[in-house]
Parts: C-alpha cells; structure tokens; sequence
C-alpha cells in the first residue's frame, strides 16, 4: 500500500479479491481490528453489511483515528440486473458518517490508477471506456487518456448536456457494439445547426430544439457538442419538451 510497512496487518472490508490484493502486496488481511491492525483498507462487495462497516468504523475512532483508511474506489451507485444500487461509495459514507473523516481514494477518479495501468500493459494508446462521468470520465481526463461514455450503465443524456468541462467524453457510445463501428462525425453549422448523421438540434439563441431525432446516440451526440460549444451552463439553456423526450430526459 505503501503508507504502511510490507508484514502489516489490515483491516479489509470488501470482497475475495481486494483480499487477494492485500496479500500479494505482502500484508496480512484480517475481518477484525486489533491493536496490530496498521490501516483499513475498503472495497465494495455485495454481501457487506452492518457488521464489517462498524468494524471498519471502529478501526477509525477514538484513539485509532489517524489509522491509514484507503477506498478502492468512490462511486456511489452501481448498475445491476433490476436497476441501480448501492456502490462503494454509498458504503464509504457510511463510514465516514460514523467517524467524521474521508478515506484516501486509491481508484477512480484519482490519476495513479490510470497512469499504472498504461505502464503495466505499455499502452500508448489507450481509450477508457466507462458509464460514470465524475470517476470514470473525469479520471481519464485528468490522466489524459482518451475517454468514451457508454449510454448503458449510470451516466446518460441528462448528465453529459450538464457536464462541465472536467467530465465531457471524447466519445460517446450507446452501447460497446460501437466500438468496432467509425464513429460518427459532429457538424457544427453557422445557422445555429449541429447534425450527427440524421440528427439535427438548433441552438436559437438559449433555445435548444429538435429538427430531426435520427438514430439515438447520433442525437446524444449533437445535443450534447451543441450545449459544450455554446459556452453556456445547461441550466442557462431552454431545452424543449420535444427534445428532452427524444432524449429519453424525464420532464
């Protein structure tokens, strides 16, 4: 881990895997804090509960409260077969809600995660692909790696019109099939017009308006290029019922 010494015991709250890791970078994982323990680090699994929150709670109080906490990650919500739930940073909070304090976030959005995949796999031309703009989009951005949204998970139209320029896509997918597809190409006109292919949005003024839905990505794409090139917040903009039906934005 690096803040603590190679033989250290830690507190793990999570599942197999972030134990596996524990153990290969030479520290001893354990489901309950002693004295011994050194740092706690936290990881998200589906099945943890009450129990090994409050352990991880009790690691970081009192006389342990300036114990090392890491979180592999900040997400609040994940994707799942019946909706969405919980992620690790809905449990993260928790934590922090009983003792007072934010973990130091080992995963996304922070750079060194990237940065160590692209040295492990000697990439030099990498394209992150990932379905949250404030950790998965925003870290790739900040590591200066190409990045692309996929319309299929958390994140969607509502998000990317909203996005500031920390958190906006390179490109955005409906779904991964496109990968393999060229991707379209973003047609910014003098009239007012931006036009992916079939879809074509007007910016009149503050007023953003369907000329032509098109297939849905293309028309995420051009409501999205137009709101980013027009140098206004969303909320400054009037987007028109018959648009935000189009985009599938709940009114």
């Amino acid at each position: 881990m690096g803040l603590v010494p190679a033989g250290s015991e830690i507190l793990v709250v999570g599942g197999e895997g972030l134990t596996v890791e524990v153990e290969r970078a030479g520290l001893i994982p354990v489901g309950a804090a002693s004295s011994e323990t050194a740092a706690v680090v936290q990881g998200f699994a589906p099945d943890v509960g009450w129990h090994q929150l409050a352990e991880a709670a009790f690691a970081l109080q009192g006389a342990h409260s300036e114990r090392p906490w890491v979180a592999t990650n900040s997400d609040w919500t994940i994707p799942v077969a019946r909706g969405v739930a919980p992620g690790n940073g809905t449990l993260v909070s928790a934590v922090h809600t009983a003792v007072g304090r934010l973990p130091v976030v080992a995963g996304k959005p922070e750079t060194p995660i990237f940065t160590t995949a692209l040295e492990r796999f000697s990439a030099s031309k990498a394209l992150f692909v990932g379905d949250r703009l404030d950790t998965d989009i925003l870290g790739a951005n900040r590591a200066g790696i190409r990045s692309a949204l996929v319309l299929t998970g958390i994140d969607g139209a509502r998000q990317l019109l909203a996005a500031d320029a920390t958190m906006r896509p390179d490109l955005i997918l409906e779904n991964l099939t496109e990968l393999v597809l060229p991707y379209p190409a973003v047609e910014a006109r003098q009239d007012g017009t931006t036009r992916v292919r079939d879809a074509v949005v007007r910016l009149d003024g503050r007023r953003l308006e369907l000329e032509a839905a098109g297939a849905y990505g293309d028309l995420v794409r051009a409501a999205s290029a137009a709101v980013w090139n027009s140098g206004m917040a969303i909320y400054a903009i009037d987007v028109t019922a018959s648009l935000l039906d189009a985009l599938r934005i709940a009114r």
